[in-house]
């Protein structure tokens, strides 16, 4: 395989490397993402057929198809363009997926607003470990922004990402007969222990405001998950990962 060597940081491709990083219409427009790290490379190398270019520091090494460009910078550049404080001397481009349509499944997530790369990236993974579909609704993190990818530990490759609308997945789930719970504080609350769960869709809302009032006011049921009287609410990565493994039971 053919390497071209890089060292000027005011490179072009280095310069777009830079603005796919940070800017979620770049990607858009773009049709590509950018992810970090050697393990993360090697799950895009085994699922993703979008891998389109890698970007290496000059002592690192990483199992590269032949058909996927290869370029090799020395690290000081890498750490010029690197997310990372200290990066582990790989970046690589993506192609975006072609958009997937929703299909409403019974046992599935839809998740509103989730905003916290962290907690978004750490559902998908989550979700891909216990093979639960999710779809994310308006207001929800760039799923394939460098912070969520690097959260979900390669999820995303493994597991498409599913985006649509409320409205659309409400009528989807209503078709289809699959009622939409919701988890939320409330007298009329069901405990999740006892509910069918895996026969519902079921929204998890942002950690700092809950699920949209216009899904309460809509759907067919109210979650509760049991918790000590001491504690206000759960980290949405948490409550999403109990309602998951509620769903297999």
């Amino acid at each position: 395989m053919m390497e071209t060597y890089i060292t000027s940081r005011k490179n072009p491709l280095l310069q777009q490397v830079r603005k796919l990083l940070t800017s979620r219409r770049a990607r858009q427009e773009a049709g590509l993402f950018v992810a970090d790290g050697t393990k993360l490379l090697a799950e895009a190398v085994a699922w993703w057929p979008g891998l389109q270019t890698v970007i290496l520091s000059d002592g690192v090494s990483a199992q590269v198809p032949e058909h996927v460009q290869l370029i090799r910078v020395p690290e000081d550049v890498m750490q010029s363009i690197s997310p990372m404080q200290t990066p582990q001397g790989a970046l690589f481009l993506c192609r975006m997926p072609e958009e997937k349509n929703f299909a409403a499944e019974a046992g599935m997530l839809l998740l509103d607003g989730i905003q916290d790369p962290g907690n978004l990236g750490t559902i998908l993974r989550t979700a891909d470990a216990l093979n639960v579909p999710v779809a994310l609704l308006e207001g929800c993190a760039d799923p394939y922004s460098h912070k969520v990818v690097r959260s979900s530990m390669g999820a995303v490759f493994r597991t498409p990402v599913v985006q649509t609308t409320w409205q659309q997945a409400r009528e989807a789930c209503r078709k289809a007969s699959i009622p939409v719970a919701v988890t939320a504080l409330s007298d009329t609350a069901a405990d999740i222990r006892t509910a069918p769960v895996g026969q519902m869709a079921v929204v998890i809302g942002s950690e700092g405001n809950g699920v949209r009032q216009e899904i309460l006011e809509n759907a067919d049921q109210k979650l509760i998950i049991p918790m000590s009287e001491r504690c206000e609410s759960l980290n949405a990565a948490v409550a999403a990962a109990i309602v998951m493994w509620q769903m297999g039971k």
